[in-house]
């Protein structure tokens, strides 16, 4: 199905050429015998697709004559309310003829006509998302001539029908389906499974079913004009970039609205017109493993649709080198010359027509993380690149797919069917077989799998918020493999044994049903369909992981340190190479049965007496963990916050509860309820907590301290080194920090002196309070670090809770009221500013003043390149997140030094 235009919101940002006084624009560029006016590195003006193409040209690759719309013209054709740009249609006439000129054919020539195909292409790759139209210039006039021509009827009835059902679908927004079902009833009525096994009548008959479905649909005939078909068709590309499938991609992958998509004009060359004729997609590496091979998929007697929209399951390209050896080796060498011109694995389509080969596209071409990192480090071992451009070609998030889960192999499984492996690790869900319906799931807390006969471009936002894919057509570049790898979704593609009755929301394998709702297990690596919940296990890094990691670090100036609770998270920290811990929550520890207990009874004591006797059945269990802790993190230094939450946090909720601890408390459930009552507050998060509670209750942080400093000591009795920093949560203002820091000190030095041995502390704090960060001058003579605490300090700066906000700010980024959630990404202009001025005080009056962020942001890879603007020394994220982060620290320092880094032009 077409995706449903939407009209701009606003106009897209215009060129700096659109001045009153700029000379006048040039729209269209050509390409074409062996010359193209535009070149590989003008991928902002002619969309990543043209630019490959005129690159192509350049090369002295076959690629057919065209020319390339630009993206100005996109921009201008909605700044003027969805009209073409003076004087571009004349371009596009203009270069039309030279097109026909190269090709020997006329544009809407009844005897030797000329057709061409109508593609999107915008800057960044986003495979399927826009709009595309072949055979365009087909009328009944123009079919004669292609008769003649080509002496082939049911090719031409064929060509013509699919040009039919991509001009009605796209351009006049058609439901695709309808064609699609007159085409399967032809197929039942002929008693056939596959299109090429049609005859030239069978195709005439579709043909006029589909012109009356159009007229059904439309109320109006086919358009027979060529040139008000290419009008039309043009427009409905430009209008594609704002089409709902459009839109909802750049938003997943932060793709910017105001870019424009390029239109391609290219003349038509068929791989419908036998078996010595065929259309083919890959790579030039294998874009799962990253293996050096070519890696492809053909089909004979097709187009191109057919591979990528999953409507024909392909062969291997070792079928296409059996049948057309020459084509093969031909291929393999401009694959070849293509990789080594952009010293980057490529994604290209090509198309043989009668034993003649064609190049249609060549991109960078999409890989999973696994493939990404054996494909960088391979090209340094190669020289093709260098370690700097090496790191810059993996993107931080993408290592998040490497932590993805794989089927425990001791695991017992019922493998119920077997596909196609698109997209590696694991996935474990309820099926549903639409897209709506995955994400209506999902937004309830359902973790589901996506079911298709094929996935569409419409499908987008499913997959998205899908565990994995799962469809019963489609090879290894069908659009389900390419975004799903895109994606890093485990994705299961061309599995022919299921079933599936999307309408009755079931698939059957053999005699098994499965039903909406049922769990079943994909193995992306295998393409097995396992029934029911496998068990999944953390994957094993490749070789390749670790040296990306190396580098990273020899480039990277901030270090990455992890949030870790445990001595089990820190020994995942470590693991992926964190360099120490720079948020420890003590809060944690506390929430085990008999902690918790005792915690209880600590805030429900009257006295302080009975407080410090409750405290004291809590400390051997804090101090055990420190010991545990400091043990992973071998000497490398290991941030505790004292206790932050407020205390209500740790008692009971409900009667039930109540009840119970009264009954262990042994105390009436009236004085629990009372206590509750008692510590109630309006907000909670701007309360009585941090170091507020430390003031009040100051034998709470005695004990921590106590415990922390303990559990230092023994330790370095054992010559174990140990380097705890002690940190105050919740400063606002200095005298807080004085007052803590003097019972931290004094604390400190009491448990040294007993254990007889000194050990190397410090005492700073988390800068997550506005005021804090502004009198950070007068906060920096008592500390010896700041640790920013982001997302409390967003709250501060903002004056939002992030509990609350969820339910207005999703509506304040849909309608760019805010550019992005400031809970994701630091809000480098409001909360950033104020990170800053702390960043200049501090330093200014403590130059050896540490500087770390341990809030959610030190996981996210433009939060990170802030910190590193600033001056930070570290960040500190989730253990699952430090990878990122070091890529993300390497990427900050690469992009300041503004190296000369070989980059894709494509």
């Amino acid at each position: 199905m077409a995706s449903k235009r939407k009209p701009s919101k606003k106009p897209l940002k215009d060129s700096p050429k659109t001045k009153k006084t700029a000379p006048k624009r040039k729209y269209v560029y050509y390409f074409g015998d062996g010359k193209a006016e535009g070149t590989g590195e003008m991928k902002d003006l002619l969309g990543g697709k043209g630019a490959g193409l005129a690159e192509m040209t350049n090369l002295g690759i076959p690629v057919p004559s065209g020319f390339t719309i630009t993206t100005e013209a996109c921009r201008e054709y909605f700044n003027r309310g969805k009209s073409f740009p003076v004087g571009m249609w004349d371009e596009v006439l203009t270069h039309l003829k030279r097109v026909e000129k190269s090709m020997g054919a006329k544009f809407g020539d009844s005897k030797n006509p000329l057709l061409v195909s109508v593609r999107s292409g915008a800057k960044f790759s986003m495979p399927g998302m826009m709009d595309t139209v072949l055979n365009l210039g087909l009328n009944d006039d123009t079919l004669k001539g292609l008769l003649d021509k080509t002496k082939n009827e049911r090719f031409a009835f064929d060509t013509y029908r699919r040009f039919i059902t991509m001009f009605g679908s796209i351009v006049t927004d058609i439901d695709r389906k309808k064609f699609e079902d007159l085409l399967d009833r032809m197929k039942e009525k002929k008693g056939v499974t596959l299109d090429t096994e049609l005859d030239a009548e069978d195709f005439k008959a579709l043909v006029a079913d589909y012109k009356d479905l159009y007229k059904k649909e439309t109320g109006k005939e086919f358009p027979a004009d060529p040139y008000e078909q290419l009008k039309m068709a043009i427009k409905a590309v430009f209008d594609s970039w704002y089409g709902d499938r459009a839109v909802t991609y750049r938003k997943l992958h932060g793709i910017p609205d105001d870019l424009g998509t390029a239109c391609n004009v290219v003349a038509m060359v068929y791989g419908n017109m036998g078996d010595n004729s065929g259309t083919g997609v890959g790579f030039t590496r294998d874009p799962s493993t990253g293996q050096k091979k070519f890696f492809a998929e053909f089909l004979p007697n097709a187009q191109g649709e057919d591979v990528v929209a999953g409507i024909r399951t392909p062969l291997k390209i070792e079928e296409l080198k059996k049948r057309m050896p020459k084509i093969y080796a031909q291929l393999e060498k401009i694959c070849e010359k293509l990789e080594k011109h952009y010293r980057d694995m490529l994604d290209i389509e090509f198309t043989i027509q009668e034993g003649k080969l064609y190049m249609l596209q060549t991109r960078v071409g999409k890989r999973t993380a696994a493939a990404a990192i054996k494909i960088a480090v391979d090209m340094v071992k190669e020289k093709l690149i260098d370690k700097k451009t090496a790191l810059l070609r993996i993107e931080p998030e993408q290592l998040n797919q490497l932590l993805h889960p794989t089927i425990d192999s001791a695991a017992k499984v019922k493998v119920i069917a077997k596909g196609l492996p698109a997209s590696p690790g694991a996935a474990v869900g309820k099926i549903v077989f639409s897209a709506q319906d995955a994400e209506e799931w999902a937004e309830k807390g359902e973790k589901v799998i996506l079911v298709r006969n094929e996935t569409s471009p419409e499908d987008i936002g499913g997959m998205a918020a899908a565990q994995g894919i799962l469809t019963a057509r489609g090879g290894m570049t069908s659009h389900a493999a390419v975004v799903g790898r895109g994606m890093g979704k485990c994705c299961v593609v061309g599995c022919g044994a299921i079933n599936i009755n999307e309408e009755e929301k079931y698939f059957t394998v053999g005699d098994l049903t499965v039903k909406e709702g049922d769990f079943i297990t994909l193995n992306g690596t295998t393409g097995e369909v396992i029934l029911g919940q496998a068990p999944l296990v953390m994957p094993k890094l490749p070789k390749e992981f670790y040296t990306i990691m190396k580098w990273s670090e020899e480039i990277s100036k901030l270090q990455v340190r992890a949030n870790a609770d445990t001595p089990k998270d820190a020994r995942v920290a470590r693991d992926f190479g964190a360099l120490g811990i720079g948020l420890c929550r003590t809060e944690h520890m506390f929430f085990e049965t008999d902690r918790i207990r005792a915690f209880r009874e600590m805030i429900l004591s009257d006295t302080l007496e009975q407080r410090r006797k409750a405290l004291d059945k809590i400390k051997p269990y804090q101090k055990e963990d420190f010991i545990g802790i400091f043990k992973e993190m071998k000497g490398l230094p290991v941030t505790i916050r004292l206790l932050d939450p407020p205390l209500h946090e740790f008692l009971p909720k409900t009667e039930e509860e109540i009840e119970v601890l009264a009954k262990e408390m042994n105390i009436s459930t009236r004085r629990v309820k009372a206590k509750i009552k008692s510590l109630e507050e309006f907000n909670p998060m701007l309360g009585h907590r941090g170091c507020r509670l430390g003031i009040t209750y100051p034998e709470v942080y005695e004990m921590q301290v106590r415990a922390i400093m303990e559990a230092a000591c023994e330790l370095a009795k054992k010559k174990i080194k140990v380097i705890p920093e002690i940190m105050i949560p919740l400063i606002a203002h200095v005298n807080e920090l004085k007052r803590m820091k003097e019972l931290t000190v004094k604390t400190a030095e009491e448990v040294m002196k007993e254990y007889g041995v000194k050990v190397n502390y410090s005492v700073g704090t988390m800068i997550e309070l506005a005021r804090a960060a502004i009198t950070a001058d007068q906060i920096a003579q008592e500390a010896q670090f700041f640790s920013f605490g982001t997302n409390d300090l967003t709250q501060s700066v903002y004056g939002l809770s992030r509990d609350d906000a969820g339910k207005f700010l999703p509506f304040y980024i849909e309608n760019k009221i805010i550019p992005e959630d400031p809970f994701i990404s630091i809000d480098t202009e409001g909360v950033g500013q104020v990170m800053e001025i702390a960043v200049k005080k501090g330093k200014k009056v403590n130059k050896n003043l540490k500087l770390g962020i341990c809030g959610e942001h030190g996981g996210d890879p433009a939060s990170i390149e802030f910190c590193h603007r600033i001056g930070l020394n570290y960040v500190s994220c989730s253990p699952y997140r430090v990878p990122i982060a070091k890529l993300a620290a390497a990427h900050a320092k690469l992009k300041e030094k503004g190296a000369k880094l070989i980059r894709s032009t494509v």
